[in-house]
């Protein structure tokens, strides 16, 4: 198996943690067993498979990282993803190159991440060598700096689409949707909806409820995992806060309480549990209370979008469409610049998309 394909869409991955490793290897699962094995949301986009996704530049900052091919920097220390068995990665020929630091590690992360002593490299040039058609930002959650560095570096410079995968706040910045409309180039975010995740379901149950006249008087969600992302989110959340409870507060009465919370419980590993709790009323204004829990490989919850959002991108690329992709946002991430607060709607609007019958 080589890294190849008919039609390549070729991608720059900022951050080299468990969230791209399982990436990473999920693209080596489908190499190796075939490009309509289970567990994608779509076998075909537009023409496009799995299989076409090829990585062709990758940046960290970690010692251990920085310098490895991109096949071994995936399971290098602190990542802990799921290690999908049968799979061999096998040598990508990209060479993980040092990024801006700024303030991707926080202080609370120097327990987990060495700082490699080197000078970070040009992103701009490296993107435009490397042929990107598009930047995927996997940095941890508060990078706000960071973030927008390789966003510049993507929109502004290189003029190649853009994927922001973390709560920061990008594509809902009106200045960077009129930036990526003045120089071309597609953008989708913010902040990857997992495949079947805490926001999926907690939207599917609130939905359900309203539809069924339901009552939402409360309601809240936790989250717990012993990844590096889990212990980062205890610490500097906000952002993650702020995307979790706005894409749920739409559908609750606004005199409804919402939470949600993070633990990092280090014995967990990659593995998180989401426990759901709501409380309600029903006919006569009866007492409702329901409560649910989901567990499942965090990292790999998170590949399984990802390798949605990378070909509506070059679907947008391929159509020249610059701006938000506002279907595949509304669909695929938890803080979209135009949510829907209908999720049947937002599907059909991202097929109108792919047929082509929508612009974005």
């Amino acid at each position: 198996m080589v890294w190849e394909a008919e039609k390549p869409i070729r991608v720059a991955i900022a951050g080299v943690g468990n969230c791209c490793s399982a990436f990473i290897q999920g693209l080596a699962y489908y190499r190796t067993f075939g490009a309509d094995g289970p567990g994608l949301m779509n076998v075909e986009i537009g023409g496009y498979q799995v299989t076409d996704i090829v990585p062709v530049a990758a940046f960290d900052v970690d010692a251990r990282k920085v310098g490895l091919d991109l096949s071994q920097a995936i399971f290098s220390d602190p990542n802990i993803a799921y290690r999908y068995p049968d799979v061999e990665v096998p040598s990508c020929g990209v060479t993980v190159q040092m990024g801006p630091a700024m303030d991707g590690v926080s202080p609370d992360l120097t327990e987990f991440v060495t700082l490699a002593d080197r000078q970070a490299v040009d992103v701009t040039q490296v993107l435009r060598d490397s042929g990107a058609d598009m930047l995927l930002n996997f940095l941890p959650t508060g990078s706000a700096r960071a973030a927008r560095c390789y966003a510049d570096a993507a929109i502004k410079e290189a003029r190649i689409g853009f994927i922001n995968g973390m709560p920061e706040l990008i594509v809902c910045d009106p200045v960077y949707q009129q930036t990526a409309i003045e120089h071309g180039v597609p953008l989708i975010g913010d902040d990857v909806k997992s495949q079947l995740g805490g926001t999926a379901i907690h939207r599917a149950l609130l939905q359900l409820l309203r539809a069924r006249g339901i009552h939402v008087t409360r309601t809240y969600q936790l989250n717990y995992a012993g990844n590096t992302d889990f212990y980062n989110l205890i610490h500097r959340g906000q952002s993650k806060h702020k995307t979790k409870r706005e894409a749920l507060e739409m559908l609750i009465p606004p005199d409804a309480d919402i939470s949600t919370g993070f633990s990092y419980i280090d014995l967990m590993g990659d593995r998180k549990t989401a426990i759901f709790y709501i409380d309600g009323s029903n006919y006569g204004n009866a007492p409702l209370h329901f409560e649910a829990k989901l567990e499942v490989e965090d990292s790999s919850n998170f590949g399984g979008v990802m390798v949605e959002m990378i070909r509506y991108m070059k679907l947008g690329l391929d159509r020249g469409v610059a701006g938000v992709l506002q279907s595949a946002s509304a669909v695929l991430t938890k803080h979209p610049p135009m949510p829907v607060d209908d999720d049947a709607v937002a599907i059909q609007h991202l097929k109108e998309f792919t047929a082509g019958q929508r612009e974005r």
